[in-house]
């Protein structure tokens, strides 16, 4: 049976077998008398390097020099102690097998938006078993299944409302990504699996509510700014975007721990710099009280005195 991939066995002059795991963590093995060399030979089913003697599984250590081999008239050869109990704890340990399959296999990616961006993560979603279909808006909102995606990515900002019906794809079981761009920022949002995770309106309250110029940004949501007009993604900063959003649905494959669906990242694209921000979801609360019948509307506030000479300032 070979290796699992990423495991390497070490023989340390001097200091028997080591085992090498995908991690880069290095393990002393007990081969229970059996030599290194033979070891490896067992364990990888290659002959035994430089010559030494190569243990074959279920057999007995060849004659030494000079001596006659000893003819064995049973069936099946005995088995050499140890050497079945190494096979066997390798195994266990899953150091041995057969390569698994790729990681996002028998799922299905629904991908949409600018291709910029949906080029290179459809290519990386491929390369790791996934399948991948292009969407339109309406049929993104309306997708279900626990072993689906659905991932929006826009090289500018997110009008107002577009997001809005996807927000519900989570309820429903099915996953939900999306990256926007908002000036020389690109914005990685954490992905929603399911009910109550972190949703593209929730983002946005957060952001609202860490920002003292939380008015300037919900008009700049709204569409009362000038038209965005970028940087816009670079061939370096579209790859790592899709790279991003595949390690996110790696994740989602391998069950998505909250760490990873309360994470929130931003990437400059001036200089590629990565930086991640924890994100709650937002928790539903009561509709504030309608004003009582016959209340007196409030007054008008007076015109504003005029101010000093228009300035630039931080808001």
């Amino acid at each position: 049976m070979p290796l699992a991939p990423g495991v390497v066995l070490v023989t340390v002059p001097g200091g028997g077998l080591a085992v090498r795991t995908p991690d880069g963590t290095f393990l002393r093995v007990d081969t229970a008398g059996t030599e290194p060399h033979a070891a490896t030979a067992l364990l990888t089913g290659r002959p035994a390097p430089d010559g030494a003697p190569a243990a074959a599984p279920g057999t007995r250590p060849g004659p030494g020099p000079g001596t006659r081999p000893a003819v064995d008239s049973s069936p099946e050869p005995d088995p050499e102690p140890g050497s079945d109990r190494l096979t066997a704890a390798f195994a266990e340990a899953g150091y041995t097998g057969d390569t698994p399959p790729p990681p996002l296999t028998g799922r299905t990616v629904a991908v949409l938006g600018d291709p910029v961006l949906t080029a290179p993560l459809t290519r990386f979603v491929r390369d790791a078993g996934g399948l991948t279909r292009t969407v339109t808006p309406e049929e993104a909102a309306t997708l279900d299944g626990d072993r689906t995606a659905v991932v929006w990515c826009l090289d500018g900002p997110v009008p107002p409302g577009l997001w809005d019906d996807a927000d519900r794809l989570p309820d429903r079981g099915t996953a939900w990504l999306r990256t926007h761009r908002e000036g020389a920022h690109a914005w990685i949002e954490p992905p929603a699996t399911g009910p109550g995770d972190v949703t593209s309106a929730h983002v946005r309250l957060r952001r609202l509510a860490a920002t003292p110029a939380h008015r300037e940004l919900a008009a700049l949501w709204a569409g009362h700014g000038t038209p965005d007009n970028g940087p816009r993604h670079s061939e370096a900063s579209a790859a790592l975007t899709a790279a991003l959003l595949t390690a996110d649905l790696l994740a989602w494959a391998a069950g998505a721990p909250p760490a990873v669906r309360r994470r929130l990242r931003r990437l400059d694209l001036r200089d590629l710099a990565v930086t991640g921000h924890p994100v709650l979801p937002v928790p539903d609360v009561a509709p504030l009280p309608a004003p009582a019948s016959g209340a007196v509307p409030p007054t008008p506030a007076p015109a504003p005195a005029p101010g000093p000479a228009p300035s630039v300032r931080p808001a």
